[in-house]
């Protein structure tokens, strides 16, 4: 019986470990899928603040993982949180000709190594 709740404590802490989240948005023309993976943001902070944006007109679906799924065009390895010392790798999906637009913003302002997928 201790086997089996020390088994069961395990998967329920991995589920609130999982690093990284979906964030889904779309509002009437426009749909967003990226994905948050943690670095260096505390965890709550992360799950509470990072992973739980606030986009006035927009319906926010947010799904909580332990890794990104496959399928991004393009990732931002190492982007930094701006006016913080936190990193994070953001991966986006969706139109990879948003990359001319996100590669710079990586770059620059996220001081992130843009990745092409």
């Amino acid at each position: 019986m201790r086997c089996l709740g020390l088994l069961l404590l395990s998967c329920l802490a991995g589920d609130a470990l999982a690093q990284a989240c979906v964030v889904h948005s779309r509002s009437e023309r426009v749909e967003v899928t990226v994905c948050q993976e943690n670095r260096t943001i505390p965890d709550a902070m992360f799950r509470t603040g990072f992973c739980k944006p606030s986009l006035p007109g927009q319906t926010v679906e947010v799904e909580f993982v332990e890794r990104c799924p496959a399928g991004a065009f393009g990732v931002c390895q190492n982007a930094q949180v701006s006016n913080m010392p936190y990193r994070q790798d953001i991966h986006y999906y969706g139109v990879a000709t948003d990359a001319r637009f996100l590669k710079p913003a990586c770059e620059g302002a996220s001081k992130g190594q843009w990745q092409a997928k």
